[in-house]
This record gives structure tokens, sequence and C-alpha cells, in this order.
């Protein structure tokens, strides 16, 4: 690689970079609890979902559609030609070559993306298709980081980390009920009408997210031990911010989101680092 295209390189990967750390403060801790090695093959990903992901939720004043169709082009593009003038689609073909990301879930993604641009209420198949394209296949990119391209281990991992990208994308959808179905026109969850969410519609969904989390549970203790411990943070953050979410009473959700403040994501990040050590000596013991 010559000195030119390797400054080019780094640029596109400090870009990744300062996406996540720009938009996304708790997903950012999650990563740099990660092993120094897979660290920015996940911001590459990130990088890469996150722009996608604005041009359908914050682009208002421009042709989302276009955007997003020109985003999709380049990034095949870049596959083929293992470089993008894009630096985001640079730092993410680097990576989905690296570790050999299918274009499978490349298009799955993107396909869920184009969904956001039409759809305002979704059956229960469209829910279940949309939240495998928008968060399963996010999850399933990070394990191809995360097993170093052990196809046995990702055969083995591969349905708990669609469980808990899907766990991720629905807790989301609770905490962001009220700007999806204000601002965005979107409403999520099949059958349930944003303004009259009852307390049984929330419960039968924080029961849904904690089946997902508990089967997730199980894989991540599987994890290399390069990523297990940034995994197991992120699980911990989204079990908090269900718990919060289940002591709100329905009509609060539709007032204000949820949040956990930076000091208590500091403090959490204590708190499981010492549980997980707990949890790793009680595995050695037994």
């Amino acid at each position: 690689m010559s000195s030119t295209v390797e400054m080019f390189r780094n640029l596109s990967l400090g870009y990744s970079k300062d996406v996540t750390q720009r938009y996304s403060t708790s997903f950012s801790i999650a990563i740099k609890l990660l092993a120094p090695s897979i660290r920015q093959d996940i911001y590459n990903i990130y990088g890469f979902v996150r722009l996608a992901d604005e041009i359908v939720d914050t682009f208002h004043s421009y042709p989302k559609e276009e955007l997003l169709k020109r985003f999709e082009n380049d990034v095949y593009h870049a596959l083929q030609a293992r470089i993008s003038l894009n630096p985001a689609l640079d730092s993410f073909q680097y990576t989905a070559l690296k570790y050999n990301i299918g274009v499978d879930l490349i298009s799955a993604f993107l396909s869920s993306m184009k969904r956001d641009l039409t759809k305002a209420e979704y059956s229960v198949d469209e829910y279940k298709d949309y939240i495998y394209g928008s968060a399963d296949v996010v999850g399933l990119m990070c394990l191809k980081v995360f097993v170093n391209g052990d196809e046995r281990v990702y055969n083995d991992l591969k349905s708990g980390a669609m469980r808990l990208g899907s766990a991720f994308q629905k807790v989301n959808f609770l905490r962001d009920v009220k700007d999806d179905y204000e601002l965005l026109n979107r409403s999520y969850f099949p059958g349930i009408d944003p303004k009259k969410l009852s307390a049984v519609d929330k419960e039968n969904i924080v029961k849904e997210i904690r089946e997902d989390l508990d089967v997730a549970y199980l894989s991540i203790q599987k994890l290399p031990p390069s990523s297990r411990f940034g995994v197991y943070m992120s699980y911990r953050y989204y079990l908090k911010l269900l718990k919060k979410l289940e002591q709100s009473a329905p009509d609060e959700l539709m007032k204000r989101r949820v949040r956990i403040p930076n000091l208590r994501k500091m403090m959490l990040v204590c708190t499981t680092y010492l549980r997980y050590k707990i949890l790793m000596k009680y595995e050695m013991v037994h």
C-alpha cells in the first residue's frame, strides 16, 4: 500500500471512530472495553450503520431516498474496488472484506433502512423482518469480528448474537416511542397505538425483550475474551435501560425519553467489571 493510500485509509479509520464517539457515548464506552486489536473494526461497522440510519432519521430537508440509494450503490462499489472516497464506506469495506462480512447481511440491513422511508406501521412479519435487517445482522457483523473468522464458533453463537441485536433494538423502540411516533410518523410494535400504550402492552414488550436477553446471555459467556467484557457491558447497559422503562408508566414514555446519565454509565462500568470478575472466577472453579 502506497504511503498516500495508507494516509487516506488512516483518515477513514479515524473518521469512523469519530462518528462513533460523537453519536453514541454508551457504545463508545463498550468499544473501549474490547481488546485493542478489534476496536477499530467495530468502529468501522458502527460508522457505516450510523450514517445510513442518519439518512432516514434526520436528513428531513434533503432527498432521503436518493441519498440512501447512492449510499447503497457506493458501499457495493467500495466492496468491489476495495476503496471509497466516502471515509465511512472506505473503513467499512476494509473490515467487511477482512472478516468476510457477506453481502447478504449488508443488503438485509439496507433493506430495513429503505423501509424507514415509507413504512408507518408494521405487521408481525414485517416487524420481525425489520428487526432482522436493522439489528440482528449488525450483531452478526460484529460477531464476525469477535470470532476472527472461526465459522464453527460463529455458527454456534449466531442465534445469541441475533437475539442480543433484537433486544437492543426493541429497547430502543420502547424508549423512542414518542419521537418515532410524533417526529417520524412510525409505529414499530405490531397492533399497538403509541398514544394508547397500556400497562399490559408494555409488560408484554418487556417480557419479550427479557426473553431475548436471557438467550443472548448464554452466548455472551462463550465469546472470546477479546470481546466478552465489552459485549457484557452493553448487555448490562441495556438491562439497566429496560429496568427504567419497566418502572416508567406508559403515559410517561410519551412525554420523555428515558436516559441514563453519563455519571451513572461510568458507575455501571465499575459495577459491571466487578460482577464480570466474579462470574469469571465462578466459571474457573466450576
